[in-house]
Order: structure tokens, then C-alpha cells, then sequence
């Protein structure tokens, strides 16, 4: 080989080593891509917590009807399951008894009042003799004393005759509240007595109807909160009652804090939600469930579910500096409502959450974030067919 061929072929291999050293140091300058992720911004909203509980539905007023005489039923008059008036007439007990003491009350009246006249007269007539000492003052005492004794049996007959046409009154037995009336538990020609314990029948009030709720007694602060939190709303807090389809009703509660008790068996609270029902929906003995609604929050700040990263049982959220720089958080998280967590310390208003795309994150990462879309719901048609 010539000295001319090594130089030609040495200086073709310093060309390609400087060629390659050259391509190398290019792709030591290259900088990876910034990681894409989604991401929110923290906005403060309002928050209303709420759960649904079971509950059953009560009369607001229920009277069980009894007699208030003993005697033998001769009519009804009512149709079983309508609505009556309260005085309205529901069953005629046999009068006649009843009419009969009556009359003889009114007798004996009319003798002690003959009997009192009597006596007056005669105690008139002596008080002048007595005067002139023509009759001795025991005889007129006498005579005053049967005076005062006719008077009274006036007094007791006139007592006796108003219980007797009391008796008669009650001899028709009358709904003592407006309502819905059930069947009749007696029927025509029973005896019945004023100390039966098995009413006649019963009268349900129901135009507005109580719906009972039960919850852990702890439960009772955070309902007190949420009620001072609203203090326009001085009926109580409003709740929605459900159908066992989870649809709720077109009618509107109202938590009535008087009616709070702590159950001493079970330890629960009742709470007594008051309904107006004009529709008659809601029946006495129906289980519902109850939105009952156990906090609220003015300015709350909320993520989605999904941007919550735990370490150790620890929550943490990434997110996005004013340099598009990724920082992992340390947060401390509240009550989860669809779908998202209310943050209780941690962030503040307006940072940038990333929602999407946190595997590929590390702290002091270079990101490229877009606006997170919430995923549409499915509707019924998209829904049944999957």
C-alpha cells in the first residue's frame, strides 16, 4: 500500500469520527417533550351535602274513634275511606234510652223547682209572724233550711238533666278532626261501651303527613350547622322525599327541629320531617327515603376523585406551577360528593389541579396542560345498550 493510499484512507476515517462525535452530541442536547396532562382550576362553589336515608311516612293527626256512651250501633254514616269533616256525624248509637233519662230528668226538675216555690212561699209567709213573735223562731228556721235545701235540689236536678242530654248529644258519635276515615271496626247492632279499647274507627289527617327519619345521634351537631348556616330558613331544612324508584316526590318537607328525639333503645336520632301532601301520594305506614341534607359550604374548594394520588394512605395532588412545572402536595381531604372531594387544607384559589395524565408526571416535570372536559353521562338509550 502507498503512502498517498493511507493518507486517503486515514483522513476518510477522521471524517466519520468527527461526523459521529457531532451526531452524538446532538442527541445528548435534546430535551425530552413536556408531558400532557389535564388539569382543573380551583374555583370556590357552593356545596350542599345530602343523604338518603329510609323513612316512613306518618298521619300528621290520627284519632281513634270510641264511644263516649254504652249502647247499640244503629247506622253508619259514613263511606269507608273518604274524607270527613271534623263534627261530622259518624254513628247513631240507639237514642232512645238516652231520650227517656232525658224526660225523667226534666221531671224531677219540675218537682224541685214546685218543691223550691213552695218552701219560699211558706218561708215568706212567717217572717212577718215571727216579727211579731206570733210563731216561735225555730218554726221559722225550719222553713228557711227546707228553702235552702229545695234550692239546691233544683241545682242538682238542672246538673243531672244536662248530663242526661249530654248522654243524648253522645249518642251520635262525631269525627273530632278533618281526615281520611278507614273502615268501620263496628257494624250495625253491635254493643259497644265508653270502655271499650277497640276504637270504631279511625280518622287520619293526611293533606300534610310527618315522614320519620333515622340517623346516628352524632349526626345532630352537623344538622344544627347546616340549619345556622341557613338561618332564612326558620320552617326547618328543606328535604326531598323519593319513591322507592329513587324519583322523588312532587311535594316538600321541611325538618322540624322540635320534633327531635334521641331513640333511648336503639340510640338513634328520629328526626320528624313535616310534608304537605294535598295529593294524598304519601300514605301512613309507606317507606320512602329521605334527601336529608347534613352540610353546606359557601366557598368550598372541590377535584375530581381521580386527581387524588395516596402515598402511605396519605392524599396527594399534583399540581402546575406558573413555570408549567408539576409539585406533588400533601392535602387533607373532606366529605366525597359526586365524584369529587371537597379539599379541606392543601390548595388554594385559582392553582391548577392535573386531573389526567399523572403517571407521567415526576416532580419538576415540564408539562403541556389542557382544560379537563367532564365526562357526559350516559344517557338511557347509550346505557341499555352496552
Amino acid at each position: 500500500m502507498t503512502i498517498r493510499h493511507i493518507y486517503r484512507n486515514g483522513g476518510f476515517c477522521a471524517l466519520l469520527l468527527i461526523v459521529l462525535t457531532a451526531c452524538g452530541s446532538v442527541e445528548q442536547e435534546v430535551a425530552p417533550p413536556p408531558a400532557r396532562v389535564t388539569v382543573v382550576t380551583l374555583e370556590p362553589v357552593k356545596l350542599e351535602l345530602t343523604e338518603d336515608l329510609s323513612a316512613r311516612v306518618v298521619p300528621f293527626q290520627m284519632a281513634e274513634i270510641h264511644p263516649q256512651v254504652s249502647g247499640i250501633v244503629q247506622r253508619r254514616l259514613f263511606e269507608q275511606g273518604t274524607d270527613v269533616s271534623a263534627g261530622q256525624p259518624l254513628f247513631d248509637i240507639n237514642p232512645a234510652p238516652f231520650r227517656a233519662e232525658v224526660e225523667t230528668a226534666e221531671a224531677a226538675l219540675q218537682k224541685a223547682e214546685s218543691e223550691l216555690a213552695h218552701a219560699r212561699a211558706q218561708s215568706a209567709r212567717l217572717e212577718p209572724l215571727v216579727r211579731a213573735q206570733s210563731v216561735s223562731r225555730q218554726a221559722y228556721d225550719d222553713t228557711v233550711s227546707k228553702s235552702q235545701q229545695a234550692a239546691a235540689d233544683v241545682a242538682q236536678a238542672r246538673a243531672t238533666l244536662s248530663r242526661r242530654r249530654l248522654d243524648l248529644e253522645f249518642s251520635t258519635v262525631v269525627s273530632p278532626i278533618a281526615g281520611r276515615i278507614d273502615q268501620a271496626l263496628v257494624t250495625e247492632g253491635a254493643l259497644v261501651a265508653s270502655s271499650d279499647s277497640t276504637p270504631m274507627a279511625r280518622v287520619q289527617q293526611i293533606d300534610k303527613v310527618y315522614v320519620d327519619v333515622r340517623r346516628p345521634a352524632s349526626a345532630l351537631e352537623s344538622l344544627q350547622d347546616a340549619m345556622a348556616s341557613q338561618p332564612s330558613l326558620d320552617n326547618g331544612l328543606p328535604v326531598i322525599i323519593l319513591g322507592s324508584n329513587g324519583t322523588p316526590y312532587d311535594v316538600t318537607g321541611r325538618i322540624l327541629f322540635s320534633g327531635i328525639n334521641v331513640d333511648t333503645s336503639t340510640g338513634d336520632l328520629l328526626l320528624r320531617v313535616l310534608v304537605d301532601n294535598p295529593n294524598r301520594r304519601l300514605l301512613p305506614g309507606m317507606f320512602v327515603r329521605a334527601r336529608v341534607p347534613y352540610a353546606r359550604y359557601d366557598d368550598a374548594l372541590t377535584v375530581p376523585q381521580q386527581s387524588v394520588v395516596r402515598i402511605g394512605g396519605k392524599p396527594y395532588i399534583w399540581l402546575i406551577g406558573a413555570d408549567d412545572k408539576a409539585v406533588m402536595v400533601s392535602v387533607e381531604l373532606g366529605e366525597l360528593a359526586n365524584g369529587n372531594y371537597r379539599v379541606q387544607t392543601g390548595v388554594t384559589e385559582g392553582q391548577k389541579v392535573v386531573v389526567e395524565g399523572i403517571e407521567r408526571l415526576t416532580d419538576g416535570v415540564d408539562v403541556s396542560a389542557t382544560d379537563w372536559k367532564m365526562p357526559m353521562p350516559l344517557n338511557d338509550s347509550a346505557a341499555s345498550s352496552h
